[in-house]
């Protein structure tokens, strides 16, 4: 007999959500930044930057409520960091509780222009104190339209900004050409088929899309697996890098000792029909974590299991994966697993057959080849 799951009911739509800021230096975040901040959709919102000279505030009507905290016109919340990301953010809502600064219902972080996104998905992720009342929202990536393709080309940083994000904000749209700009998106959208586009330049521009993911609205009891997961996108999308030299869309040709950084860069879907059993599941992660963690940039999706009759909920970042938790009920009743995965030098081809050697595993042996696989192939 089946020995059922007992996994925790997701509850991350009880909790603050975080959009995490990044991109390239010289890329437009502190103009994002600052139409952020001016925006009434920003007003029950807090933003965590690393100077508040950087977002130019001088000119708008703030009040201090501690030396590293000030209230916008409006009530907008700016925090700079100070010392530890966690002892910030622990700080901040501990000021929220007590009624020290007004009460935000979001939060925006912005990293350095260097800066690998990763370790702070698996603060939020991982750390035992934030993930109680925080959640990651999305990843935001500004990409620079003049700029940007260059970059993708001399900067992995770059790259793994974009991989990884779930929104897009193209910057300077209004001063590039519209070829720079068109090219940029189709390279863009081969590296990251799921990501929403967004102009910074467009007046009709909302902060209020950038807090839009909740995969379970509990107002409504709706679950909304497509909005979050976006598989689609990933099943119909160009297969990218086959001619990394060419760009088939706009007659571009690569120089040939051109080598892109994005060709490493691997997007897709795992999709499985028939229940699995979490023993199975939860192995493959294991293998995948313990032996390519560095190269797994981004894992999210839902699973299909034997032990329970509930969705259960995988998200994870390099080496560190959530603790799973599982959904009120099926988004439809179609049943299914669907896992993204976005990889450094992992082939869709190589983790699926380590997923089949695994549920059709005899032994040791098995599991043995499974990790070979990884080990092995790209």
């Amino acid at each position: 007999m089946t020995q059922k799951l007992l996994l925790p009911l997701d509850t991350s739509f009880s909790r603050l959500p975080i959009a995490v800021i990044t991109g390239f230096l010289g890329s437009g975040k502190t103009t994002l930044l600052n139409k952020l901040v001016r925006h009434p959709d920003m007003q029950r919102a807090a933003v965590v930057v690393n100077e508040f000279g950087a977002i130019g505030l001088d000119h708008l009507l703030v009040r201090t409520a501690k030396e590293d905290v000030i209230v916008v016109e409006g009530g907008c919340v700016c925090c700079t960091v100070r010392g530890d990301l966690v002892n910030t953010l622990h700080d901040l809502f501990l000021r929220r509780v007590r009624m020290e600064i007004p009460e935000f219902d979001k939060l925006v972080i912005e990293t350095t222009g260097l800066a690998d996104p990763a370790p702070i998905i698996h603060t939020l992720i991982n750390d035992p104190v934030l993930k109680a009342y925080y959640r990651l929202d999305n990843v935001v990536t500004t990409v620079d339209s003049v700029y940007g393709y260059d970059q993708l080309d001399d900067h992995y940083e770059t790259v793994k900004q974009a991989a990884v994000a779930d929104r897009l904000i193209l910057t300077k749209t209004d001063i590039a050409e519209p070829e720079q700009v068109a090219r940029l998106i189709a390279r863009l959208q081969k590296l990251n088929p799921a990501a929403v586009f967004f102009k910074s330049a467009e007046a009709n521009f909302n902060p209020a899309q950038l807090f839009s993911t909740e995969l379970y609205d509990p107002k409504t009891k709706n679950v909304d697996v497509q909005q979050w997961l976006q598989a689609e996108a990933y099943l119909t999308a160009p297969k990218a890098h086959k001619s990394h030299h060419q760009d088939h869309d706009l007659g571009y040709h690569e120089p040939e000792e051109k080598q892109r950084h994005d060709e490493h860069i691997h997007s897709f879907v795992v999709e499985y029909d028939q229940p699995l059993h979490w023993k199975v599941l939860n192995h493959w992660f294991q293998q995948l974590t313990s032996l390519r963690g560095k190269d797994l940039l981004r894992v999210k999706g839902i699973a299909y299991t034997v032990e329970t009759d509930l969705p259960v909920v995988v998200q994870g970042v390099q080496h560190i994966f959530q603790a799973p938790s599982t959904l009120p009920h099926w988004h439809s009743e179609e049943r299914r697993t669907q896992i993204v995965f976005i990889t450094r030098n992992i082939k869709q081809e190589t983790i699926e057959k380590m997923l089949h050697l695994l549920i059709n595993s005899q032994g040791p042996q098995d599991n043995c080849a499974a990790a070979s696989l990884l080990l092995l192939g790209n």
